[in-house]
């Protein structure tokens, strides 16, 4: 247990690193995310379709792990953002992810370009399956391949 802390663990430059972090207050609802900006920016839309969209991903510094890789979270990340885009409709609520699940074939290194293809496999009612695929744009390697199951509540109004 104390070798997973000590791994874990912040060292003392780490930890005046992100005591030093400022962290602007904000409205809700009013501008970009401190989420937005960290784990999304840098994902560009190349090609949308009824029931597909095509990203482009250049793996920045700051979702590397400690070896110079693509985060597992942020792997996660991107399937869950790309596939739940798959199914956005202006005006209606979001989907809710309610299951994902990822295979982690191979990594990604810092300044790898991505393409991330998110297609919708079917929808019924509420409930929408997308897959989202994660390849290294140079090589065709598969990163990760997900299956996300999201649900959307129909509307109703309380009048």
């Amino acid at each position: 247990m104390e070798r997973a802390k000590k791994f874990l663990g912040l060292s003392q430059d780490e930890s005046e690193a992100v005591s030093r972090l400022a962290v602007p207050e904000r409205q809700a609802g009013e501008g970009k995310s401190f989420y937005d900006t960290f784990a999304l920016a840098g994902n560009r839309v190349v090609r949308v379709e009824p029931g597909l969209i095509v990203c482009s991903f250049k793996v920045p510094p700051r979702l590397t792990d400690r070896t110079g890789k693509l985060a597992s979270g942020a792997i996660a990340n991107l399937v869950d953002v790309v596939g739940i885009s798959v199914d956005f409709v202006e005006g209606l609520p979001m989907n809710v992810s309610v299951d994902m699940s990822i295979s982690h074939l191979s990594t990604a290194k810092l300044d790898d370009e991505l393409e991330i293809i998110s297609k919708r496999l079917g929808q019924r009612g509420g409930y929408t399956g997308t897959l989202v695929l994660v390849r290294n744009k140079a090589t065709g390697e598969i990163i990760a391949e997900g299956r996300l199951s999201m649900f959307r509540t129909q509307a109703s109004s309380k009048l």
